[in-house]
């Protein structure tokens, strides 16, 4: 194959990380093509939860108040309805930065607008309806990829972050470890009024846990089951499940016939896993392909933002310079594992004590924990700590090419 140094970074997967590395490393100078298999980002039921930490990366990137000027709204604290009461779990007023809250953005709207800054530096190329199905394997590394259409594409460094499902990671036969998660959930949408403050919240009552996620003129709603007890709901009728939903979030009862048939409800089947490698001569893997999380806490997106940050400090400037970054691959791993197990924890701790007494229990208690922040309101800066700005965050500190020029 040609020479390495004149072969662009290629990332596989046009979703936050995808879009945020190639971001970071066309800012640094270094050639980098993002190929996206879909026509648009126009897809629905996807995380909007753009949270604290992602937020001051983009102030940080001079960025922000562009990114705040795109269709979204403010939460600043977040709770949950539990047996019928109504609890304030935590509250990002406490946070520093000038973005103490979480932007509800719907995806498309955030990964366009990565998309448009990226295209301000002239080493970023995007192609869409650009479908990866394997890699180049040369004789000591990984060379290239290969695309649906039949072409080959040469590349220094291939970045899978092509998501929890990975063609990429299979195909590099990294070795996975599967935690296990008890649940999966059903999207669906629910129309309502458009009120002046945004009214995301989740419920949990009678054996069930629904999270309403407000999008002006409607709720992105998520009801929670037990990990394979799709094909029961449905086997159950819509009526019953349209009752069911309603039961414990009586709001929604008024408009819950928008729900007309089986077509209206999309299934996401949850994981939880983590690559015990994320690494081969050639090939990275970040984001959820190399760590799915579970939606709890909205915290995928921005930890796969973080996965994009953390590369690009440590790769960025060898790749500007046209050096070797196959030495340096391991130390992304090594940087993130930590938050990364540290959600995962939480997420499964959450899974087990709160999700499913949920589910075991018609008329459930909030736990122990959740009624000391009520007594204490100042401990709801722990929560929201964590939740909005996790364990060992991320800063950029890769080379802005433009500065020098």
């Amino acid at each position: 194959m040609s020479d390495r140094t004149r072969s662009p970074v290629v990332i596989i997967g046009g979703g936050p990380a995808g879009m945020m590395a190639g971001l970071l490393f066309a800012r640094a100078g270094v050639q980098t093509l993002v190929l996206e298999k879909h026509a648009d980002f126009l897809r629905d039921f996807r995380g909007d939860t753009v949270h604290p930490s992602t937020l001051n990366l983009f102030d940080e990137l001079g960025l922000l108040e562009a990114l705040l000027a795109r269709e979204h709204d403010k939460i600043s604290a977040v709770g949950a309805v539990i047996g019928g009461r109504e609890y304030r779990i935590a509250d990002f007023s406490y946070l520093p930065g000038r973005a103490p809250f979480i932007a509800m953005m719907p995806q498309w709207h955030f990964l366009n607008f990565v998309a448009d800054a990226a295209r301000r530096f002239p080493s970023f190329t995007l192609r869409m309806e650009a479908e990866a199905v394997g890699l180049i394997e040369g004789t000591k590394r990984i060379e290239g990829v290969r695309l649906a259409n039949g072409e080959a594409l040469e590349a220094r460094l291939v970045i899978a972050a092509d998501g929890r499902s990975s063609r990429m990671r299979a195909a590099a036969a990294l070795p996975l470890q599967d935690l296990g998660a008890p649940i999966d959930v059903l999207w669906f949408r629910v129309p309502k009024a458009r009120t002046a403050d945004n009214r995301t919240q989740g419920y949990i009552n009678r054996g069930e846990m629904i999270v309403t996620i407000d999008r002006g003129d409607y709720f992105q709603c998520a009801r929670v089951i037990e990990k394979g007890a799709a094909d029961r709901v449905r086997a159950a009728g819509i009526e019953r499940f349209r009752d069911d939903v309603a039961a414990p979030v009586p709001s929604l009862s008024a408009n819950i016939g928008a729900i007309a048939d089986w077509g209206d409800v999309k299934l996401l089947t949850v994981s939880l896993d983590r690559l015990l490698r994320w690494h081969r001569p050639g090939l990275l893997a970040i984001g959820d392909a190399a760590h799915a999380m579970s939606p709890v806490g909205g915290v995928g997106i921005n930890l796969a933002i973080q996965d994009a940050v953390a590369a690009a400090n440590i790769l960025a400037t060898e790749l500007a310079a046209g050096g070797d970054p196959d030495p340096l691959l391991h130390r992304i791993r090594t940087r993130r594992m930590l938050a990364v197990r540290t959600i995962q924890a939480v997420q499964r701790a959450i899974h087990r004590n709160v999700i499913g007494s949920a589910m075991r229990n018609d008329k459930p208690r909030a736990p122990a924990v959740i009624q000391l922040l009520q007594a204490i309101p100042a401990l709801q800066a722990l929560p929201a700590w964590l939740l909005g700005l996790g364990i060992q965050r991320e800063h950029v500190h890769s080379p802005d090419a433009s500065r020098r020029a």
